[in-house]
């Protein structure tokens, strides 16, 4: 029976048997006997659904019979393969490998120092834990040896034997919780990366649970041997790795060539790292010395020495002989590992100068640890200088921060790790925990990335907006300063004010990066934009922020305003800029070919719109009265700014100026003029004259694109001028009046220039130029040119003649 069945026979036998009054032991052995019925039509159609649930075609019955038939298996692999793919195809460059077999030797002497910190004993008489790497160019060999903790024949066996076995990683889950031992490694494929410059690779190890010294070899031929070494123990305790170069390696048997690669990847691993150099001393000079060291009473003989014998001394050739020495390259410590209150200020400019390589002091730096999510620790520094080649190929630029593993380098250059525009911070970032791939170059999680890139842009900001404050706090007191000081006071403070503070310093090297950062990162534009600094027309010579411009805006000023153009002084005798000079109103002046897209990006600030004052539609506080005279002067010169646009418009599209580029929208009267007679301005959402001379200047520029953003442009004239008004006159008398015509079309092509817009052809302009000159002069501008009349030779032979005459009478005279 079905359930549904079950549940409503026992509904209805519910309602009967209490409406027609049935024996209570027989209605409950009725109830039992349905419940016990219901019960096993549920079960049995739970079993059913559970058969006739498939997933890719086979039910959980199929699944069951399958897993008691089934065989299993391990995976096999093909060992020569195998290491292959390790030794060819996980690194990217070949010099890693010191890095990999240094940061093995590291992990080796941390855990004989955990060791040791246990038992006391533990270290005997080889309590220095270092790295010493040594060359043998006869024998085409390298050799890494270490004093740490060692392997035993099975630790060989196991750890060098077994592909992607981590010694480390066994160590670590054998401590016990907590503990301080810092291990680099973490895959057990690193030292695989020895046989990148070898063909053949031996291991010499030593512990101290084991009495026997083996040696363990192998070419990467998917076998290796282990033996015991004949010569005894050797090594004391710890690992001695020797590389049988292969011929394309044999750069690495350059002491030069070890000590670079050794410093770039591990020059701040905690235990010292030495290579074995060669060097010349003299050989005489080393014996006088060690007469000194034994005989010490001896000195008052020596002077006593007859001068003869002196001088017989001074004339032997002074032999030279070989030594070897052993030269420490991890000279450096990570100081960004210790309290910043216990790193004094020529430690953080030493360390500055050893990952930039800069020979000055940086201009500031932070010193963090980032918790949270991911903790890494981070020193980040702002240099004095600009690098020379900081704007070049910008696009591909890569963040100079390094970025370490345990003290170990992962990459000198991150794509992610920084924004482009702030590619000239330098700096390291440390952290234990960071999920790297196989190989140790780059990040394995994008959202890794994405968290560190944002707390280190995060950092950097923070320190310009420190430096930015302190700049403006300078500069108030130094203005109250001048209140209270006397002349003399004056004086000096001026020679102070003279000297640029650091944020000056800084932005003079580093604006043209905010501008791009402005323009680029969105998520941080608003930080960005409280840093940018312009000239205005009431700064003079400094550049103040945006939020000191918003100190100054009058009080029914609802808007930014700005202009671009070349320099600030072609700017400040712009038409464009005369009635803001009569109402008094500040102008940011925008130099800089970066400046106007930031404005553009940030489009307000603080609630404040930007408007530029070169475009049409700029709106003015005006009263009542000049409202109604505005319209009056408007529709007086209608007639004229209708005539106006009707030539203009033949010009730009059937006359001379048609194949310009430039596009007439009307002709109207201006509210921003007072001396110009005309100004050209262009729409709203038009290019400026400054971005239509950029776009042009591109080396790829799409001309067709360039011209349909260049916008149409708006003649705005000026009623109060002299020559408008006569222009008016004269249109009013006759509109096909020659001299109204050109006069027009020249002030139209002269208000372009002027407001910084170029001419496609001058040609045209210059003839009319020609033509206005010729009629001030009174000379017919049409008359034909007629060929200049040249006098005959006899005539100029007697004229010589007569000169002659004249000039010997002269002499005479003399």
């Amino acid at each position: 029976l079905k359930p549904r069945f079950l549940f409503q026979l026992l509904d209805f036998v519910f309602c009967s048997s209490t409406g027609t009054g049935m024996v209570p032991s027989k209605r409950l052995f009725l109830f039992g006997f349905l419940a016990v019925s219901l019960l096993g039509a549920v079960q049995s159609e739970g079993e059913a659904d559970s058969d006739s649930k498939v997933v890719d075609g086979f039910s959980e019955s199929d699944r069951a019979k399958m897993a008691e038939g089934s065989e299993k298996h391990e995976f096999q692999a093909e060992v020569n393969r195998l290491m292959d793919i390790i030794i060819n195809s996980l690194y990217t460059d070949k010099q890693v490998f010191l890095r990999e077999l240094i940061s093995n030797a590291a992990d080796a002497l941390e855990k004989a120092r955990f060791h040791s910190v246990q038992d006391e004993s533990y270290l005997g008489d080889h309590k220095d834990l270092e790295v010493k790497i040594e060359h043998d160019p006869e024998g085409k060999t390298l050799t890494l040896t270490d004093t740490g903790v060692g392997m035993s024949k099975a630790d060989l066996i196991n750890n060098l034997g077994t592909v992607a076995k981590s010694g480390t990683t066994n160590f670590l889950e054998a401590m016990a919780e907590g503990g301080d031992a810092n291990l680099i490694g973490q895959f057990g494929v690193g030292f695989y990366s020895a046989f990148l410059v070898a063909d053949k690779v031996s291991v010499t190890s030593k512990c101290n649970d084991d009495p026997v010294q083996h040696v363990w070899e192998s070419s990467a031929d998917a076998s290796f041997t282990v033996v015991e070494d004949p010569r005894g123990n050797t090594l004391g305790r710890g690992t001695r790795v020797t590389l049988h170069l292969k011929e394309d390696a044999h750069d690495y048997l350059s002491e030069s060539k070890l000590r670079e690669v050794a410093q770039k990847y591990s020059q701040f691993i905690q235990f010292p790292i030495y290579v074995k150099i060669k060097k010349e001393v003299e050989a005489d000079a080393e014996e006088e010395d060690d007469d000194e060291e034994e005989d010490e009473e001896e000195k008052d003989d020596v002077e006593t020495k007859e001068e003869e014998e002196k001088e017989d001394e001074e004339k032997k050739a002074p032999t030279k002989k070989t030594v070897y020495e052993w030269h420490q390259v991890n000279t450096q410590k990570a100081i960004w590992l210790r309290a910043k209150e216990d790193v004094t200020e020529e430690e953080y400019n030493e360390f500055y100068k050893s990952i930039s390589k800069d020979y000055l002091d940086p201009l500031a730096y932070t010193h963090f640890n980032a918790e949270g999510e991911i903790e890494f620790k981070s020193i980040l520094y702002l240099p004095k200088k600009a690098p020379f080649d900081m704007m070049d190929n910008y696009w591909n630029k890569k963040s100079e921060v390094k970025l370490f593993v345990r003290r170990v380098l992962v990459a000198e250059k991150f794509d992610e790790l920084l924004p482009r525009y702030l590619s000239f911070v330098r700096g390291v970032v440390d952290s234990d925990d960071l999920p790297l791939n196989v190989s140790r170059e780059q990040l394995q999680q994008n959202k890794i990335l994405k968290v560190i890139s944002k707390k280190l842009v995060r950092k950097v900001l923070e320190l310009m907006k420190k430096l930015a404050k302190e700049g403006e706090s300078g500069e108030d007191e130094d203005e109250e300063d001048e209140e209270k000081k006397d002349e003399e006071a004056e004086e000096k403070k001026d020679k102070k004010t003279d000297e640029e503070t650091t944020w000056e310093k800084f932005w003079k090297e580093f604006s043209k990066n905010l501008k791009m950062g402005c323009y680029e990162d969105d998520s941080n534009r608003s930080k960005l934009s409280k840093l940018l600094r312009f000239s205005s027309t009431k700064s003079g010579d400094k550049q103040i922020n945006l939020d000191t411009y918003l100190d100054r805006m009058q009080e029914s000023q609802e808007s930014i305003y700005f202009m671009s153009g070349e320099s600030i002084d072609t700017m400040l005798k712009a038409p464009a800029l005369q009635m803001f000079k009569k109402k008094d109103i500040e102008v940011l002046l925008l130099h800089d070919h970066l400046d106007e897209p930031c404005i553009q990006k940030l489009a307000d600030y603080e609630g404040k719109k930007f408007v530029s004052i070169q475009k049409a539609d700029v709106k003015l506080d005006e009263t009542e009265e000049e409202k109604k005279r505005f319209t009056k002067v408007k529709d007086m010169f209608k007639p004229l700014t209708d005539w106006w646009k009707e030539k203009l418009t033949d010009l730009t599209e059937k006359g001379a100026m048609k194949d310009a580029g430039v596009k007439l929208e009307k002709v109207e009267i201006s509210k921003r003029l007072t001396e110009s007679p005309v100004l050209v301005v262009t729409s709203q959402f038009g290019y400026s004259a400054q971005q239509e001379k950029v776009m042009k200047a591109q080396s790829f520029q799409n001309k067709d694109q360039v011209s349909t953003m260049s916008g149409r442009k708006t003649l705005e004239i000026n009623p109060n001028h002299a020559v408008i008004a006569d222009m008016l006159s004269k249109v009013k008398a006759d509109k096909d009046d020659p001299t109204a015509i050109d006069t027009a079309q020249v002030l139209f092509q002269t208000a372009l220039i002027e407001s910084g817009y170029e001419i496609a052809d001058p040609s045209a302009l210059v003839n009319r130029v020609y033509r206005l000159m010729s009629k001030e002069l009174g000379v017919d501008p049409d008359a034909p040119l007629k060929e200049v009349e040249v006098p005959e030779e006899e005539e100029e032979e007697a004229d010589e003649e007569e000169k002659d005459d004249g000039d010997g009478d002269k002499k005479e005279e003399l």
